[in-house]
């Protein structure tokens, strides 16, 4: 069977340096498998919205996943892994019931595995989380 390998960089994302948004590799058998690249609350510009608001920034990094899903004609349903990385679990646990309402804004009661990590910083420091992760169709 012959794979194919792609580089997803939707344009209404801010412009990659140096990653992709996404790989899209295509199986001879017709299966698909989605890398994504870590998503925070970038504006398409690439400045971070919501400054300090954990959820406002999570609502933003699920719509960047969301933006690269459908660039890979993919979607939420399709998620199989996600990691979260926080820069405060405090913050994570208080945001709770409004991290479900984004969550569920955004991907319905679909529940990908998934892991949260707390990390001292992310890559641009006024983000506070960051999504990574994995779909398959």
């Amino acid at each position: 069977m012959t794979e194919t390998k792609r580089p997803i960089n939707p344009p209404t994302l801010a412009r990659p340096i140096g990653f992709a948004h996404g790989w899209l590799v295509e199986h001879g058998g017709g299966g698909r498998t989605l890398y994504l690249a870590g998503q925070c609350g970038h504006d398409a510009a690439g400045v971070i919205v919501a400054p300090g608001d954990l959820v406002g920034q999570l609502d933003r990094a699920l719509a960047n996943v969301g933006e690269v899903l459908h660039a890979a004609d993919m979607s939420f349903a399709d998620l199989v892994q996600l990691n979260l990385y926080v820069t405060s679990r405090n913050d994570y646990v208080a945001a709770r019931t409004a991290i479900g309402t984004v969550w569920r804004r955004h991907c319905a009661r679909h529940y990908p595995a998934m892991a949260m990590f707390m990390v001292a910083a992310l890559f641009d420091p006024a983000a506070v989380i960051e999504i990574q992760g994995i779909a398959a169709r």
